[in-house]
């Protein structure tokens, strides 16, 4: 059983893992401040809600697990909340999306976003 739970944990670590990493890749490679922080958002709440599954999973039922809940509570709530503070901070502020979505398919020509 043991053997089974480690194999779980390791995929929930390797996935998670695998989040952050990807989300790291679009903040470096996506075009403006709304798709990257779309980037980022996710994968800073799925990333590291996945590694800490597989970290509870080999805490066993201790402190550390009562830890890592409150932890994983804190994230689930505080990141979301956080990426629409940004992207309603952006938006009041001026700051356009570079790449608009319309039907003749006509987007920002500065590629920049800004107003």
């Amino acid at each position: 059983m043991a053997s089974v739970i480690d194999m779980i944990s390791f995929a929930l670590l390797a996935a998670g893992g695998f989040c952050v990493f990807v989300g790291g890749v679009g903040v470096l490679r996506l075009p403006d401040l709304y798709t990257r922080m779309h980037a980022a958002s996710i994968t800073d709440t799925a990333g590291p809600l996945l590694v800490l599954a597989g970290l509870a999973l080999q805490a066993g039922w201790s402190l550390a697990l009562f830890k890592l809940a409150v932890i994983l509570v804190f994230l689930a709530v505080t990141a979301p909340t956080a990426a629409y503070a940004l992207g309603n901070a952006a938006l009041v502020s001026g700051y356009r999306p570079a790449v608009v979505s319309d039907e003749s398919g006509a987007t920002d020509s500065e590629g920049e976003g800004h107003a």
